[in-house]
């Protein structure tokens, strides 16, 4: 109750805050790309139910002929750049935690293809509402390969406090400003999940994963 009560107060305080942000940005992709100004598609929330989330939109219309996945490079635009390395184009989603289709802090949204092809530990990302930032974006959000997103989507779940939230929020000030991780080798945001490469999350390099579980804990303890 208290997570859900912060939730929306804070983005209704930012909502507020932002309003005249909001309506240029809204006003320059009119502008430059036409409609709609608002990107929807259908994600994965809590218990693997559907929802619609609510982004910018960065990309032109496509044309006749293209394919959407091959030409994301060609239809992204130098204003859906700007707003894609600043993470403006997240925004609206202030809107789907107010309406409680998402949290503040949580596992990011994915899309609902990918829930057949969770193994059973990947799946408790569902265990709780989506958020606008999570563990996983602010130790790495794209450049990380899916078996680690999912370890540490887990890992918050099982250690999940108010606290931990707030460091959360203020640690993706900093991934932000920096434009840490923005998008994988090859692509604007993330590789398609295909399913796990290895058979469990355990199989990650033991190399990778303690430095990553140190991060974890360190942010955890508040060090």
């Amino acid at each position: 109750m208290i997570k859900r009560l912060f939730d929306i107060g804070f983005a209704m305080l930012w909502l507020l805050l932002l309003l005249p942000l909001l309506l240029m940005i809204a006003v320059v992709i009119r502008l430059t790309m036409g409609g709609p100004v608002v990107f929807r598609q259908e994600r994965a929330g809590r218990g693997g139910e559907s929802f619609e989330i609510l982004k910018f939109r960065t990309m032109r219309t496509l044309r006749a002929g293209e394919d959407e996945l091959a030409t994301d490079h060609a239809r992204l635009t130098s204003v859906g750049r700007f707003l894609r390395r600043t993470s403006l184009d997240e925004l609206p989603e202030l809107l789907n935690v107010v309406a409680g289709s998402m949290s503040m802090v949580g596992p990011r949204p994915l899309l609902c293809d990918y829930l057949p092809l969770y193994d059973e530990r990947q799946a408790r990302r569902h265990d709780v509402r989506p958020g606008l930032t999570g563990l996983a974006q602010v130790n790495g959000r794209n450049a990380l390969a899916w078996e680690k997103k999912f370890e540490l989507d887990v890992w918050y779940i099982d250690h999940r406090t108010f606290w931990l939230d707030l460091r959360i929020l203020a640690r993706t000030v900093g991934s932000v400003v920096k434009g840490v991780g923005l998008s994988a080798a090859g692509t604007p945001t993330a590789h398609r999940f295909l399913g796990s490469t290895t058979a469990t999350v355990s199989d990650v390099s033991s190399g990778g994963r303690v430095e990553g579980e140190r991060e974890v804990l360190s942010l955890h303890r508040g060090r």
